[in-house]
């Protein structure tokens, strides 16, 4: 019965998708955090935006990885072609330098991987660079609370890709959300991994306070890149899910994003422009709406909802 009214409440949001967007509640900030790399920060970020902005939610995307692998994924750069490089000038580094320049809206670009649109603060693998030049300004840790609050009406959601660190980036990450989802493939390295998050949060946390900012809502450890193996669902699978709130007391979600062929493609694609092969990724949703990947983000958009609020 609830699987039902679920499916209900999903197909009345997706009629709502081409319909004018009436803003009654505050715009919402997620952060995709693990320090552990490889866990699926990435393809969650940017298919849970697609899922958003099909049932007509407002957007943001902003990747403060120094990998800009979410900048790849939403089809903003060719890093193959340093001539066509035009994001360098322009990009999350500028935000987090200029505290009266480099507003979210002369950054943010039209993304090209969803037949939804999709704003992104693009990265650049020079932000690695600047990390010590900015621990120096005092502001660039609070700048991003400042630039958000001031386009709150023009966004629903804003998703933060972070990097797999304890850098100023994830803290910076941290410092700005609300929520905070903890994408994990719960392999051994990865739970270990989530005691350091812990202690990471711990440390923001006393930041916040001093900014009067309530403490991170951890929305849960999402279960992510899980193999589809029948006998590891039934065996192996259960033990690890336990695992998190039993010996991390960390809430799971109940979402799970298997590992499936559809979604390691989606991003990917190329087109042929001229001789020259180029990128062009795709998210899940565009790829192949009938997947079973389009549904476990589908659903995790639902739980996501629900948890904060989002389209009540």
């Amino acid at each position: 019965m609830v699987e039902g009214v679920k499916k209900h409440q999903w197909a009345h949001q997706k009629l709502r998708a081409n319909s004018p967007i009436t803003k009654d509640f505050e715009m919402k900030i997620i952060a995709i955090y693990h320090n552990k790399g490889g866990v699926g920060k990435t393809t969650t970020t940017v298919n849970l935006a697609a899922t958003f902005s099909k049932v007509g939610k407002k957007v943001l995307v902003i990747d403060i990885d120094s990998q800009a692998n979410t900048t790849f994924a939403t089809g903003l750069v060719n890093f193959g072609d340093e001539e066509k490089d035009n994001l360098k000038d322009n990009y999350i580094y500028h935000i987090l330098r200029y505290s009266d320049f480099s507003s979210i809206s002369e950054v943010a670009r039209v993304s090209r991987f969803s037949s939804y649109e999709i704003d992104v603060i693009p990265s650049h693998i020079l932000l690695m660079k600047h990390e010590n030049e900015l621990n120096q300004l005092d502001y660039s840790r609070v700048i991003l609370i400042q630039k958000l609050e001031e386009v709150k009406d023009q966004y629903d959601l804003v998703l933060i890709d972070t990097p797999p660190s304890l850098n100023l980036y994830a803290r910076i990450a941290l410092i700005t959300t609300d929520y905070l989802l903890i994408p994990s493939d719960l392999k051994p390295f990865a739970n270990q991994g989530l005691e350091n998050v812990k202690e990471f949060i711990n440390e923001v946390n006393g930041f916040r306070k001093l900014l009067n900012k309530s403490p991170i809502q951890i929305l849960g450890v999402l279960p992510t890149k899980i193999s589809t193996n029948s006998k590891f669902i039934q065996n192996t699978l259960q033990k690890r899910l336990a695992l998190i709130p039993e010996r991390y007391h960390i809430k799971l979600m109940d979402s799970i994003i298997f590992e499936r062929d559809d979604l390691a493609k989606c991003t990917e694609q190329t087109l042929l422009v001229g001789d020259t092969e180029v990128p062009a990724p795709r998210s899940i949703l565009d790829f192949k709406s009938s997947s079973k990947s389009t549904d476990e983000f589908q659903k995790l958009a639902q739980e996501i909802s629900q948890k904060i609020g989002l389209f009540l």
